[in-house]
């Protein structure tokens, strides 16, 4: 699989290491590896929104943070770089972050998906601050945070605004 972006050289996908940083390969899919991650984060929060609610997509997404840093950190040791754009794991956890406070609807959760990437596209301060200052797999996870709660207030304002309506 040549267009697939290729993995440090002590890390094979079926490495836990790999599979969680590059949600299941999906970091390593070409061009925009955050947004694929975001993408594949999307049927695993439908399930877990199904069957336990809102509070269980935040204990999901807080469970993908401490594995994440784990394997974030892992993952950019083993790369030799320190935020490797295979790592997506970050965006499964901020996406689901966001995910939570939204109602299960098609235009609710696309919505989420649009804000969260546009927030962590353009790391306004103090994102772009995390995302310089803070190293190793918790500032791979942490910035990623920032940008979700950034898209978290604006959908809430936004979700007053149609309410008020």
């Amino acid at each position: 699989m040549a267009w697939l972006a290729p993995l440090p050289a002590s890390l094979r996908l079926r490495d836990p290491v790999a599979l969680i940083a590059t949600w299941f390969g999906s970091g390593l899919l070409p061009k925009a590896p955050g947004t694929w991650g975001s993408l594949a984060a999307l049927p695993p929060a439908l399930l877990i929104a199904h069957f336990g609610g809102a509070l269980a997509l935040v204990v999901a997404a807080c469970i993908a943070f401490a594995l994440g840093t784990w394997a974030a950190g892992r993952y950019a040791q083993a790369a030799g770089r320190p935020d490797p754009s295979q790592v997506v794991i970050d965006e499964v956890a901020a996406q689901w972050l966001v995910l939570a406070m939204m109602p299960v609807t098609p235009l609710a959760w696309a919505a989420a998906f649009v804000s969260f990437r546009i927030f962590d596209v353009l790391k306004p301060w103090p994102v772009s601050l995390a995302d310089r200052k803070i190293k190793g797999g918790f500032g791979i996870m942490f910035d990623d945070i920032i940008a979700a709660a950034y898209a978290m207030m604006v959908l809430l304002v936004l979700r007053k605004f149609v309410e008020g309506f």
